[in-house]
């Protein structure tokens, strides 16, 4: 069974940084796209940042220049960094990834989320 844990989340005052981790684990053929979601408190949940098997980015347009995805494919690691946070980027941000099973399924999988407060 595939599982996604993520973990560095935590209080930071406006302006500081946070490195989000994702680790895949399970039985895994290949990781297609992965990305990672927020959502605040009475919001949708939002696509923040994904990232391809070809190393292709895509960026909400209010964390551009602030945040930087990328993936370490050997570790079955995908990373949020952060940067110059903002009271508004509050929420548990969630990982996702679209992974080719033992049975050759491309399937989604999410992460239990972890909780990100930036103070003002």
């Amino acid at each position: 069974q595939v599982r996604l844990v993520e973990s560095g989340g935590g209080l930071v005052q406006a302006g500081g940084s946070l490195r989000l981790s994702c680790a895949a684990s399970g039985i895994i053929r290949r990781i297609n796209v992965m990305a990672w979601y927020r959502q605040a408190p009475g919001k949708q949940r939002e696509l923040v940042a994904s990232i391809t098997g070809g190393d292709s980015t895509n960026y909400v347009d209010s964390v551009k220049g602030r945040f930087t995805i990328s993936r370490d494919n050997a570790r079955n690691t995908v990373y949020l960094q952060m940067n110059s946070l903002k009271p508004d980027d509050t929420a548990v941000y969630y990982c996702n990834s679209n992974i080719r099973d033992l049975n050759f399924r491309d399937l989604d999988y999410w992460g239990q989320g972890t909780q990100v407060t930036v103070s003002s």
